[in-house]
């Protein structure tokens, strides 16, 4: 049997990992820049990560969510402490796919509606409301076209009023800041127009921070950057696990929950949660946020000043960087020649750096000189 070749591979195999240190099986090290799409949060292998799951399992990996699990409960005051979300009810998944698809449910659940609004450059999901909901036509079936979801331009208000206005539209997603897009960072008068168009219509607001959340943007979600925003619904993935597949949804204090109205298998395991807990944990007592928001502000600084960089967005350590040509080839020399991983995006010319929040400055420092090697060329 062989593998279903859906993805174009980095000709690399990683045989261990450390921080942001990757190693393959002869030995080459390399710098992850780019994390696995934004999911090592705290580094490879952090030992305190380890240790929690390692710990878990010698007193069990799993059960189903037909018992009580104290340690789910002991994650939700957690990131509740953490996030400064004490007063929301969490939903525990497997993805953020999964997450987007509790989001939309319960928001039509909520409003009687079948509608939803989203934007151009978005990413949610390959599920089939998520897909439905993301601006890239290649992935959309035919099975999951949904004539009552819309996507609007990013940035334009008045296309989402207009929108709202012919009624029957349950919410409206947005991410934090888009990542597959390219690194588009919604200014603070789009968001906070949303939360008010979606309040005035009787609307849910959902705020997808999976590739934006925990800590990624300098705050714990990348919606919190900008004051006054109360989103109806959160959801998260990714950088909540540090690789171990979990997925969540915050869903503010106005929701009732009722028996049978969300459910999954394998959400909120015992395993799960503890690399969740290890995460929380580790990005306190390293204070890994404030390192986010402080080599990211420096790092963004330092490219705008390379000659053949055209535009720099985003915020903390996710960053978008639009070259003066393809990033393609660039990327390719970056590993190549510099033993260095970044990430990719829609357009062609944007590369994307995702890197751990542990990351140091001086292993940014070594990708700001292979870049400026590269783009002198």
């Amino acid at each position: 049997m062989k593998l279903f070749d859906v993805y174009p591979l980095i000709p690399v195999t990683i045989d261990k990992a450390l921080g942001a240190q990757l190693w393959d099986e002869n030995g080459q090290e390399y710098l992850d820049l780019y994390g696995g799409h934004a999911v090592i949060s705290i580094g490879h292998t952090h030992p305190h990560y380890v240790k929690r799951i390692k710990d878990q399992l010698d007193k069990m990996g799993f059960y189903s969510n037909s018992i009580q699990i104290p340690i789910q409960k002991d994650y939700a005051a957690k990131l509740g402490e953490l996030s400064g979300l004490p007063d929301y009810q969490l939903f525990l998944c497997n993805s953020g796919a999964e997450a987007n698809e509790n989001a939309i449910k319960m928001a039509s659940f909520a409003t009687g509606k079948s509608g939803f609004i989203a934007f151009s450059g978005g990413f949610h999901g390959r599920t089939s409301g998520a897909v439905a909901l993301t601006d890239n036509p290649k992935i959309v079936a035919p099975c999951n076209a949904r004539e009552d979801f819309h996507i609007l331009p990013f940035g334009d208000l008045e296309s989402v009023e207009k929108t709202l206005k012919k009624g029957n539209i349950a919410g409206i997603i947005i991410e934090g800041i888009q990542g597959v897009g390219g690194i588009q960072v919604p200014s603070p008068a789009f968001l906070k127009g949303l939360a008010d168009l979606a309040k005035k219509y009787e609307a849910k607001l959902i705020l997808d921070e999976v590739q934006s959340g925990f800590g990624r943007t300098g705050k714990f979600f990348a919606f919190q950057n900008v004051d006054g925003i109360n989103p109806d619904l959160i959801t998260m993935a990714k950088g909540m696990g540090n690789g171990f597949p979990i997925g969540g949804l915050l869903i503010s204090p106005e929701f009732q929950a009722s028996y049978g109205l969300l459910g999954t298998t394998f959400g909120g395991n015992h395993l799960a949660c503890a690399a969740g807990i290890a995460v929380l944990e580790v990005m306190e007592h390293e204070d890994l946020i404030a390192n986010s928001q402080e080599l990211g502000e420096k790092v963004i600084a330092e490219l705008k000043s390379i000659p053949g960089v055209k535009e720099v967005r985003g915020t903390g350590l996710m960053v978008g960087i639009d070259l003066d040509r393809e990033a393609g080839p660039v990327r390719s020399e970056l590993v190549n020649k510099y033993k260095i991983f970044t990430g990719s995006a829609s357009k062609k010319e944007t590369i994307r750096l995702l890197p751990p929040l542990s990351i140091e400055w001086n292993q940014l420092n070594s990708f700001l000189v292979a870049l400026k090697e590269i783009l002198s060329k």
